[in-house]
């Protein structure tokens, strides 16, 4: 030990014996000396999100509630990346992990100005409930804009990027500080997605062994594994009848028996009064009896007021102060470790100023992060690029919509373009015609965050919303003579969100019933075609849109997401050829529900690319390019390590310079009820036109990894596997290698 260590640790134990105000000692140490110092009350007090200070012990104040989804979210200015399932079109987990260490430098510097002010406010702690590593099994799914798709491999890879850009952690998982930069947490753990009008009484039963393992917990198992992430947040709904935040199968033995999870559980917001409330769960009979059902089952934090009754379940006999020390160690453990009780001179996070929110860097990665996340899905004889000589109309409900680009969970950016502002960067003249709203019937803006988290919008339901009474010929003859019209619509998340006071046709609580275009939007499209007008449709939205009249009606599509405070300029960069686009998708579009099994079954058979059988609109990882690709025959060779390695050559056989993402997918060809192909890896790569490179991948053992039914356990199966490598998960663009395992 350093003199200087030791005078610290002089200092600790002589200093009122106060060993926790120590910073030579371990996180560990010190969590058990406070804790052991704490009344049963203070200890309650703490396990609350909004946890108080307690001077006697020189104890800050603390707020384990914030949000960064995609950006600081829910305080005040910051900057607004792309939706989640945008970034996920990236493919770019290493331009994601920048976008989180940009977003942690945000989140620093927010918490250093509270701090200075003398008081933290709810989403202006260090505790970030991200990244969301649900699986967005079904288009309907409200929320599935704050995932990162619907394969398992793709939200671990980008999930991974997020913990450990917040946490300050190297790409490659290095922690870097001896303090970290925040606490990220995983969540909605486990088995969540839907639907959300019924979240806090929806039962979960009979999800398979093998959807479990193979679908649901493999990007959790992941980040608590490999990314260090610090929290997990537990779901609303019951899983074979046990809430989740009270689930001690899911909470104990698997996350930390089985997985070896050292950090934290917090509970989604007021999930443990449902544990009790009316017409919830049901599972207990008092607020006291559902914080100690849940404190025994694991969950250590409460988003929520419950816990403030554990006192009252000691003394009932419903829990031990023993059981509570477990959670308090954990949580204090954590508050050590992200430097909470330290001053700046051992807390160089506790210096990053309000000047680096939205600097200059931050935004060309939100600009930069729009331009990768926009997936190309049609282009009829190469209407696009557009010619900025062109006579150009704008028409649509997104084209002037700024709050359509930031999401949900945003921050308020500085300045946003919208996709108007950033066609009339290229086309000054271009003619913006309203055309429609988002549907037949009014839509509200929104109202603001309650309690519970949830971004409520206050729009009108289906019985009293007012018709617009659209005139489609009017809105037609409006454009004139017009070269082309750029029609930019989709949906919002107005529309589309968490627990959300929507009834419009279509909508539900935040979810969709449908997944079609709106129909006013569809036949303002429609009647531009039978006009004769060339029509380039971008589609915003945070979910798979069934587009099958608008493949026949307009030329060109574009699916740009919910692009950011940069949005409207990437997209237009896009559209006038100064971004040739590279997204692919993250989950499937369907060609009409029917294609759908039904919402509630979590069941993945016909779910997704990896079980559906039917042909889709687009498919998973599916995007166009301004070039072309060619993928050449490969070699696959099977490594003594059990991992393979797999080359073959990629050449851009087109006349711009482009990028690429290959695919690597996996299937066991015995295994007749498992996945027809699951993703395996991927890689961006970038050609000049006529280049050809060798692209090369290891195949590592555990990515061959399926669930055995004979022994309940995931382990890697000796046989035949088909290896495919493409530029989409559609059969007809993937080349095939057979290996055998041994």
């Amino acid at each position: 030990m350093t003199i200087a260590g030791l005078a610290l640790l002089l200092l600790g134990n002589t200093a009122f014996g106060q060993q926790y105000k120590n910073p030579a000692l371990s996180a560990e140490e010190r969590a058990a000396d406070l804790c052991s110092r704490l009344t049963l009350e203070e200890k309650a007090a703490l396990m609350q999100n909004g946890s108080p200070a307690i001077p006697r012990l020189a104890i800050p104040q603390f707020e384990w509630w914030s949000e960064a989804l995609h950006g600081v979210g829910l305080n005040g200015k910051a900057t607004v990346f792309p939706a989640t399932i945008g970034m996920a079109a990236s493919f770019n987990d290493s331009l994601l992990y920048q976008v989180y260490c940009a977003a942690s430098d945000e989140a620093r510097a927010k918490n250093n100005e509270a701090r200075r002010s003398g008081e933290i406010k709810r989403f202006q702690g260090l505790s970030f409930w991200t990244p969301n590593i649900n699986i967005f099994r079904d288009p309907r799914w409200g929320r599935g804009q704050e995932t990162y798709g619907e394969d398992p491999y793709l939200t671990t890879r980008m999930g991974l990027a997020v913990v450990r850009g917040l946490q300050g952690y190297t790409f490659d998982g290095v922690r870097k500080d001896s303090c970290l930069k925040l606490l990220a947490c995983a969540k909605h753990f486990a088995v969540h997605s839907g639907p959300e009008w019924n979240r806090h009484s929806f039962n979960l039963e009979n999800v398979s062994s093998r959807d479990l393992w193979e679908t649901y917990l493999p990007a959790f198992k992941s980040l608590v594994q490999e990314g260090d992430v610090r929290e997990v947040m537990c779901a609303y709904q019951r899983i074979d009848g046990e809430p989740c935040c009270g689930n001690t199968r899911y909470l104990q033995q698997i996350l930390r028996d089985e997985w070896g999870f050292k950090g934290l559980v917090v509970s989604d917001c007021s999930a443990i009064s449902d544990f009790h409330a009316k017409g919830r769960h049901g599972v207990s009979d008092s607020e006291h009896q559902s914080a100690a059902m849940a404190v025994r089952a694991g969950t250590d934090v409460e988003c929520g007021r419950n816990y403030r009754s554990l006192p009252e379940a000691v003394v009932a006999g419903e829990i031990t102060e023993e059981e509570i020390d477990r959670s308090v160690r954990r949580l204090l453990k954590a508050r050590f470790e992200v430097g909470d009780f330290d001053d700046a001179s051992a807390v160089p996070f506790k210096n990053i100023q309000m000047s680096v929110v939205n600097r200059k860097e931050h935004k060309e990665l939100a600009l930069q992060m729009a331009r990768e996340s926009i997936v190309l899905l049609q282009n009829k004889k190469d209407i696009l690029p557009l010619r900025t000589d062109l006579d150009v109309a704008v028409m649509g409900p997104n084209a002037v919509d700024s709050m359509m680009l930031w999401g949900n969970y945003y921050g308020r950016p500085f300045h946003t373009v919208t996709v108007l502002d950033g066609i009339r960067h290229f086309v000054p003249n271009a003619r913006y015609i309203p055309g429609c709203t988002y549907t037949d019937q009014a839509v509200g803006q929104q109202t603001g965050i309650p309690y519970d988290g949830t971004q409520q919008k206050e729009v009108k339901t289906a019985e009293d919303a007012r018709t617009t009474g659209m005139d489609v010929a009017s809105i037609v003859g409006r454009a004139g003579d017009a070269d082309v019209v750029i029609f930019v619509g989709g949906i919002s998340s107005k529309l589309e969100g968490e627990e959300m006071k929507v009834k419009l046709p279509g909508f539900r609580g935040g979810d969709r019933t449908d997944i079609e275009l709106p129909e006013a939007q569809r036949r303002v499209i429609a009647a531009l075609h039978e006009a004769g007008k060339k029509v380039v449709f971008v589609n915003c939205s945070g979910s798979a849109m069934a587009m099958v009249p608008e493949t026949e009606h307009a030329d060109a599509i574009v699916q740009a997401w919910y692009a950011g405070e940069q949005g409207g300029l990437a997209i237009a960069e896009t559209l006038f050829g100064s971004n040739n686009p590279s997204g692919k998708l993250p989950l499937t579009f369907y060609k009409n529900l029917s294609q759908l099994p039904d919402y509630e079954d979590y069941d993945m058979s016909n779910r997704t690319y990896r079980y559906f059988r039917g042909e889709p609109l687009y498919p998973f990882g599916y995007g166009l390019s301004y070039t072309t690709f060619q993928y050449k025959k490969g070699k696959a060779v099977c490594q003594k390590d059990g991992s393979v390695r797999l080359s073959f050559q990629l050449r851009n056989t087109g006349k711009r310079a482009g990028t690429e993402i290959a695919q690597v997918y996996i299937r066991r060809t015995e295994d007749v009820n498992g996945p027809i192909k699951t993703l395996r890896d991927f890689q961006r790569v970038t050609l000049r036109p006529g280049e050809t490179q060798t692209v090369s991948f290891v195949i590592q053992p555990d990515q061959f990894e399926t669930f055995d039914e004979a022994t309940h356990t995931m382990r890697v199966m000796s046989g035949k596997y088909t290896l495919m490598y493409g530029g989409s998960s559609a059969e007809y663009s993937l080349k095939k290698i057979n290996i055998d395992l041994k």
